[in-house]
């Protein structure tokens, strides 16, 4: 008579490693992190003898956006904060401060209202509650506090042609293993998508003031078609990155 052994099924892997997977890009274009910053500098203002702004860079990945934004923003304080233990160790040496926070799960590790400004780039679109993501910002921010919140445009001007010819829209994704029906090798586990219409009520519905929707190109455009997407940040609901500037009622 055989023996009959059983075995542990195999835990499936979890978003949470997937992010933790070395080999996910943490990092998004330089143009973008630009054109951000700027914005920000200009809501802000030069610091002043003894009021230095504290800029939270939530979802900061390898600090690469922190350190191209800190010339825009001498005399402020920015903080890194990631919930990958990877990202951070990279994160360290590029920006003075990075910490291990997430917007879940305890929330991040500042007081209410101690926060001048949150950069929130190219984070919301991997989140699964961003109605909480948003809640936890507004906590930290003071009030009158400014949120800078960039995100890849669903309705970008080139996915409206892939839509036309039946091809999965860029930035969009089946499946955390592969590509799968749209251009592009990076699996970068986008779970939303907005259109430059639904930001904006969906960022005033949580109890932010929209005061600017601007447009950044794409740094994954083909050479060949950059000037046209340079272009389009004329108008963001055709941009490939929408750049969104509220401020906490």
């Amino acid at each position: 008579m055989k023996a009959h052994t059983t075995t542990s099924p195999v835990k499936p892997p979890e978003l949470r490693d997937f992010y933790e997977d070395p080999a996910v890009p943490v990092a998004s274009g330089a143009p973008r992190s630009r054109r951000q910053a700027r914005m920000l500098a200009d809501a802000l203002g030069p610091a002043t003898a003894g009021r230095t702004r504290t800029i939270l860079d939530i979802g900061c990945g390898d600090g690469t956006a922190a350190a191209t934004a800190a010339p825009f923003l001498t005399g402020h304080r920015i903080v890194g904060i990631d919930w990958s233990q990877d990202a951070l160790r990279r994160a360290r040496t590029r920006i003075p401060y990075a910490v291990r926070g997430e917007l879940t799960d305890g929330g991040l590790p500042f007081a209410t209202g101690s926060a001048d400004a949150v950069l929130f780039s190219e984070v919301i679109e991997h989140l699964v509650d961003p109605d909480a993501a948003l809640d936890e910002i507004r906590r930290v921010l003071r009030p009158g506090g400014h949120l800078m919140l960039s995100t890849p445009n669903l309705a970008a001007w080139y996915n409206r042609a892939l839509l036309l010819a039946g091809v999965q829209p860029v930035f969009s994704e089946v499946s955390l293993r592969g590509i799968h029906g749209r251009p592009g090798r990076e699996v970068v586990g986008h779970l939303r998508l907005y259109t430059a219409r639904a930001l904006r009520e969906f960022v005033a519905a949580s109890g932010f003031e929209v005061v600017r929707l601007a447009g950044a190109p794409f740094h994954g455009v083909p050479r060949p078609l950059r000037p046209l997407d340079r272009l389009a940040c004329a108008r963001p609901a055709l941009a490939s990155i929408l750049l969104l500037h509220a401020r906490r009622t």
